[in-house]
């Protein structure tokens, strides 16, 4: 198993990547196989030319046949899930209540319509890349891999865009925006099944933000009934902003506002818990003209996703040591048990031969003596031969002897069927145990060698330079 490492397509993108976004791109590059068996005909004509967008590294050279944890993993019948290099953030919220201005003031990029018509019908995947590209429902899912379980529900790959912008701000490289179609009551009806695609959406996402509209419609019962299910499983996800806030009036009208959606809320039995928050936000561009009074706690939202950055990167590192180290442990336990079963093995292999050997030479003696006997033995081998061989079977034709003429065919027969019964008994001790060859202990020992050397190094040194940011290097141990 060779170690090389994967080719960048651009040796100095590298130097341009903010260091969390090196961090998850590494330790996804550490899980993902980057042997040209992994890269189909399929592949290289559809995922390919959209991964010519984003900045992940293709290698070039064809004969780098290095393979990852996940399919080292396997070798050893563990089954991992490779790490995502970006987060997900999903945005919920009725009709007009500013996702899809949110994400074009975190981008600072006109990216999603906004308006206050439903603009967003569908779900839109907005990503970083090295080029402004737009993908259709298709390309989406084979850039996405993991979302493919979207094709159960009827009628949403149609649906489904992905915006990938160049943009580098804040810390928009390492997240993927997955804006909603905005949730109305009433007789609006949507293509596919909404409700359950969302909650789909919720199993993958890191952070889940819900807009409330003072305006809209904030109180929208397909909103509440959304959040409701997607608070059951994923309650730590959840995150609850008052939306374009700066226009619900004066102060106590915003309050109002906010009493009256925190009161819908704690209606919900899941809903209804101690430590309940919901930021007052809104776009700065977009104000009026007119001063307002409202704290405006958007940059409290950059700082819940750098948070979740943070958890996600360590999460990933931790899982890396710990994955590494199931890996070493399941190849110990691999060649333990192939050790056993080869000890196994050498005293079947005895046992197998020592009862063979027993049926085979009881009807061959009796055999060797008959013919030895015969007129016909001393013209074919020779007097001499003959006479050699008689007297090695002297004690044994003595013993013959010694048994009655009429007791000598059932003798026979006890004999031939006593012999039948040790060669059985020798073909079934001689069963042996399934072991691996020189070359797959080899390979196991790479395995071990791969994931305890290189692995443990490189997640010590992504910690490192992880830590290093925060607190510096001289206060690292």
């Amino acid at each position: 198993m060779s170690k090389k490492q994967r080719v960048s397509s651009n040796p100095t993108e590298k130097i341009t990547l903010s260091l969390n976004e090196r961090i998850l791109r590494e330790c996804h590059g550490l899980y993902a196989d980057s042997d040209k068996d992994d890269y189909t005909k399929e592949l290289r004509t559809n995922r390919q030319k959209i991964m010519f967008y984003l900045r992940c590294d293709y290698p070039k050279n064809d004969s780098c046949h290095h393979q990852g944890l996940v399919s080292m993993a396997k070798s050893v019948d563990l089954a991992l899930l490779t790490p995502r290099n970006k987060i997900t953030v999903l945005l919920i919220g009725n009709h007009s209540a500013g996702k899809s201005s949110f994400i074009n003031w975190y981008v600072e990029e006109h990216i999603q319509k906004t308006g206050v018509a439903i603009e967003t019908q569908g779900f839109t995947f907005v990503t970083s890349g090295k080029k402004r590209e737009t993908l259709t429902g298709n390309a989406t899912l084979h850039l996405y891999p993991h979302f493919k379980p979207l094709q159960r529900f009827e009628g949403v790959v149609e649906y489904l865009t992905t915006e990938i912008s160049t943009s580098k701000q804040k810390k928009f490289s390492v997240i993927t925006f997955i804006d909603t179609p905005g949730l109305v009551d009433g007789d609006m009806s949507y293509p596919f099944d909404v409700d359950k695609t969302i909650q789909w959406l919720g199993n993958m996402a890191d952070l889940i933000f819900v807009f409330f509209d003072p305006i809209g419609q904030a109180l929208c019962k397909r909103t509440l009934n959304i959040v409701e299910c997607l608070n059951r499983k994923h309650g730590d996800r959840l995150r609850f902003y008052l939306s374009k806030a700066d226009t619900a009036g004066t102060e106590t009208d915003r309050q109002r506002v906010m009493m009256q959606i925190t009161q819908e809320l704690c209606k919900r039995p899941g809903l209804n818990k101690t430590g309940f928050d919901m930021p007052t936000i809104y776009i700065p561009s977009m104000m009026s003209g007119k001063p307002t009074r409202c704290e405006n706690q958007i940059e409290d939202v950059c700082k819940t996703v750098e948070k979740t950055i943070g958890q996600t990167i360590q999460n990933t590192l931790n899982s890396l040591e710990n994955d590494c180290q199931r890996i070493a442990e399941a190849v110990d336990e691999k060649l333990r048990t192939n050790a056993v079963d080869s000890s196994y093995n050498l005293r079947a292999r005895g046992k197998g031969f020592i009862f063979g050997f027993v049926g085979f030479t009881l009807p061959l003696l009796i055999l060797v003596m008959w013919l030895v006997n015969l007129p016909l033995a001393t013209k074919v081998l020779g007097s001499e031969l003959t006479d050699i061989m008689k007297l090695y079977l002297v004690s044994f034709t003595d013993l013959w002897n010694t048994v009655p003429e009429d007791y000598k065919t059932n003798l026979l027969i006890i004999i031939f069927v006593v012999s039948a019964v040790f060669l059985y008994l020798s073909h079934w001790m001689a069963r042996l145990r399934e072991t691996m060859t020189r070359k797959q202990i080899k390979r196991m020992m790479e395995v071990q060698n791969y994931v305890t050397g290189h692995a443990k190094t490189k997640k010590e040194q992504l910690y490192e330079e992880y830590l290093t940011q925060s607190i510096g290097s001289t206060e690292l141990s």
